[in-house]
């Protein structure tokens, strides 16, 4: 009989592996066999995933759990380990430790060796004062230059004295709210007074610094001009799916977005007129200084090209006049490149509303008899706003009988328009108003039935409807005025894109 680690194991034949069948008759225990033979036959570890609850299954889960067992019970205990732990510092050695030890200060530290006050020491009376303290200061909305500087410390004399020589160079009251100003204040004879104004610096205008220092003579003013290049900005792009979107995206100011769709709605219609693919030109005022700082002004040129149209506007102003520092309005308008202008109302009606009541005869809701009614009615919530349809004076502000709070404009030419029946007035009598300005709100004052608002319109006079009426005009530039505006139109665009 072959062996299974005798080499020629692996040489024998049939006949040689039939010797090592075990009859069926005998078991695998029989004195017959041999131990060694029986136990190599029988598997120990089956695979417990196949022929489960089988005979060898039962083997292999009990080979498994007597595995486990003899693990646990011959695994070594794990215990702690006790580690020398020195003795607390006590005594010169705790003294030792501390002196070189580093503690906070703001935990009540007082390491580092120390020597015992002697008679060399002498204590002060008080702490001493720095000689020079650097501070600033922030001017606010509606604040006052010499108010901000004794509120900083400065001295009631040096904070006039600044005050007045500052405005010597420009009006106190033309600088920005939120100016920053660097102060130094001095040294002082003692705590009862104020420190003295040693330095002052601030950016009093756009293009100009001041600086205040204090010179044998007293305080002496040195201006700083800034280089500024008054170069204004053009951008273009594409309107794609939304114009106002895409204006933002290639970086115009909001500010710059509404007065470029207001100027364009002149002469066309925004959402109906204008397509994706379409072009957007426009140009805003800005001022770079050699500073760094950038400062955008208003919009001056409005163009779109359209392809088989292009529509180019200019800011101009006939009479020259422009925004000043204190920010009064403007009088100039939007004109096409040949120098034409054309104004038009806001809307079909003064009111966003509804046409509650015609022009002509009509039974009166409250008098309950047929008479004339010289205008119309437009029905709107209370408060809406009420615009100007067009330039024009404000001849009467205030209450008149059955049109309870009521606004006549005259616009010149003969015409004249009336608003009545409002909740509160906006405008006085005597001032200029503007096409768009609201110079009212809907109420329900006087004869009324609920809140609305009475239109009327008169020719020479005489009521007319004011359906009939076209609010538009023309103005058209010619002589010196149409010169400049063609040279301004030339040097607009001149302008590079992203310049």
């Amino acid at each position: 009989m072959f062996l299974r680690d005798d080499p020629e194991y692996g040489l024998a034949g049939v006949q040689g592996l039939r010797s090592l069948r075990v009859p069926s008759s005998s078991s695998p225990l029989s004195p017959r066999v041999p131990l060694r033979t029986a136990t190599t036959s029988i598997d120990w570890v089956p695979d417990l995933g196949a022929q489960i609850g089988s005979l060898d299954w039962w083997r292999g889960v009990a080979t498994c759990t007597a595995l486990c067992v003899a693990t646990w019970a011959l695994a070594p205990g794990i215990k702690p380990l006790v580690g020398a732990v020195p003795p607390p510092l006590a005594g010169a050695e705790w003294d030792e430790a501390r002196a070189q030890g580093i503690t906070a200060i703001g935990q009540g530290a007082a390491t580092g060796r120390r020597m015992a006050a002697n008679d060399l020491v002498a204590p002060l009376t008080e702490a001493p004062e720095r000689p020079t303290v650097t501070l600033s200061a922030t001017l606010g909305e509606g604040d006052r230059l010499d108010r901000v500087l004794m509120r900083a410390g400065v001295g009631r004399a040096d904070a006039n004295a600044a005050a007045t020589m500052v405005a010597q160079a420009v009006p106190l009251d033309s600088i920005a709210a939120g100016t920053r100003i660097a102060l130094t204040l001095g040294r002082r004879p003692d705590r009862t007074v104020a420190r003295p104004l040693e330095a002052l610096d601030l950016r009093a205008r756009f293009d100009l610094g001041l600086a205040l220092m204090r010179t044998a003579g007293g305080l002496a003013m040195h201006r700083k001009p800034i280089a500024i290049d008054a170069t204004p900005l053009r951008i273009q792009g594409l309107v794609g799916s939304s114009l106002y979107r895409s204006m933002r995206a290639a970086g115009v100011p909001a500010k710059a977005v509404e007065s470029y769709i207001k100027a364009l709605a002149t002469r066309l219609s925004i959402g109906r007129d204008v397509g994706a693919a379409d072009s957007f030109d426009l140009i805003i005022e800005r001022q770079r200084a050699a500073t760094g700082e950038t400062q955008i002004g208003e919009l001056l040129f409005a163009g779109i090209n359209q392809g088989r149209r292009k529509v180019q506007l200019v800011r101009f102003g006939p009479d020259g006049a422009k925004r000043d520092g204190a920010g009064a309005a403007r009088t100039d308008g939007w004109f096409d490149a040949n120098g034409q202008t054309e104004r038009r109302a806001v809307s079909g009606l003064p009111v966003s509303g509804r046409i509650t009541s015609t022009f002509g005869l009509r039974v009166h809701p409250l008098l309950r008899f047929t008479r004339m009614h010289k205008g119309l009615d437009i029905g709107a919530p209370y408060g809406t706003p009420i615009h100007a349809m067009t330039d024009g004076v404000v001849a009467f502000a205030g209450r008149t009988g059955g049109y309870g709070n009521f606004v006549k404009l005259t616009h010149g030419g003969g015409m004249a328009s009336g608003y009545g029946h409002m909740s509160r007035i906006a405008v006085s009598s005597g001032t200029r108003v503007r096409q768009g300005q609201v110079i009212g709100y809907v109420g329900s004052t006087g004869l009324s039935t609920g809140p609305h608002l009475h239109w009327e319109v008169w020719k020479n006079g005489t009521a007319i409807n004011p359906r009939a009426v076209s609010f538009a005009g023309v103005a058209q530039l010619s002589g010196a005025s149409l010169r400049a505006f063609k040279a301004k139109v030339a040097t607009l665009l001149a302008v590079r894109p992203g310049g």
